[in-house]
């Protein structure tokens, strides 16, 4: 078995930037997009001829069991004139994203609401349980619980007795 493992640390080392399956659920849940979503802030700041509201200062966006933390938030809304639907929203400054005892964290992070898909960027490191998994970005399908984590990724593949 310890063969085994310094074999694929050497083929991950040699291969250099890989993309990593990972299965992320997020907790185990199906994700709902439906589920409204909550933010609390320190300020924020809104733009009605663009459509965009903008958090800042220790942000919490909640929607449902899926939770994100961030130093500025950017939501951008679906149409202009007073619509609630929300299209995406836009995360910097330290993001962190939790669901149960998973967790995500990135430099930024965009979540498109129609996709249900969230991609981190920026020394991205995933951890489920005692399985850590870091590179540049990640892309996960909240709905699916499949993602991809890309640019040169680390992880750590056995252990244990």
């Amino acid at each position: 078995m310890q063969r085994l493992f310094i074999f694929l640390a050497l083929l991950l080392w040699l291969s250099g930037p890989v993309t990593a399956q990972v299965n992320i659920g997020f907790g185990g849940v199906n994700y709902d997009a439906r589920t409204p979503i909550e933010v609390t802030a320190d300020n924020l700041t809104v733009d009605q001829s663009t459509g965009e509201a903008v958090f800042s200062g220790n942000v919490i966006v909640v929607q449902g069991d899926l939770r994100m933390a961030a130093g500025a938030v950017r939501v951008v809304y679906a149409g202009q004139g007073g619509t609630q639907e929300v299209r995406e929203v836009l995360a910097t400054g330290g993001v962190l994203v939790t669901r149960g005892s998973d967790a995500a964290e990135g430099g930024q992070a965009r979540f498109d609401v129609n996709s249900s898909l969230l991609t981190l960027s920026g020394n991205v490191l995933v951890t489920q349980g005692a399985t850590a998994i870091a590179g540049d970005s990640m892309v996960v399908n909240m709905r699916t619980g499949s993602g991809s984590v890309d640019g040169r990724v680390r992880t750590v593949l056995g252990g244990g007795d």
